[in-house]
């Protein structure tokens, strides 16, 4: 079976300093660049996916700006980076037909933000049949509101990835996945 390893909206805005900064990007991106190497070495193919917001009044991801783009130490080489409007990296994107084109069917997924494009991503490659390996370690998160309630990222995170796990993917972490 074919392997790729999509790495979701690793982009400025996400980091220190950017108009929607999550916690632990610096640890994802690290360990995304480790996987970037790892997947290199065996010869999957890597896809980067990178958000614009089409939404009227978006305060980040907003075209023309510098947090739009991919963070300067993601090691994208001349990998295809995937333009996306949407969480789901699959809607309205060339992403299906270039995984098809391959004839992968194994996923390894890493990126931001665990609750939403993650989250997304993940529940629609399933949908579409694919086996996919989410690295928790590799991803980011940030604090949520809920009815004057704050919930931390740690248990944003936490929470969706062990929703995640309990159906649409497997869950590891880098060293499990570099150690193979």
């Amino acid at each position: 079976m074919k392997k790729a390893l999509i790495v979701i909206d690793l982009q400025n805005d996400y980091f220190c300093g950017g108009n929607m900064e999550l916690v632990n990007t610096k640890l994802a991106l690290d360990n995304a660049n480790i996987l970037i190497k790892f997947a290199r070495n065996k010869n999957y193919k890597i896809y980067f996916i990178q958000h614009f917001s089409t939404k009227k009044g978006a305060t980040f991801f907003v075209p023309n700006t510098d947090g739009i783009k991919l963070h300067k130490d993601l090691d994208t080489k001349d990998d295809l980076i995937i333009k996306k409007n949407y969480p789901n990296s699959f809607r309205d994107t060339i992403l299906q037909a270039e995984l098809q084109k391959e004839q992968i069917e194994d996923l390894i997924i890493c990126g931001a933000m665990t609750h939403m494009c993650i989250d997304t991503t993940v529940r629609a490659g399933f949908d579409l049949g694919y086996n996919i390996t989410l690295i928790e370690d590799a991803c980011a998160s940030k604090d949520l509101e809920f009815q004057n309630y704050t919930i931390k990222s740690k248990d944003v995170h936490y929470g969706f990835i062990s929703a995640l796990g309990s159906v649409f993917c497997k869950i590891a972490i880098t060293k499990e996945i570099v150690d193979i």
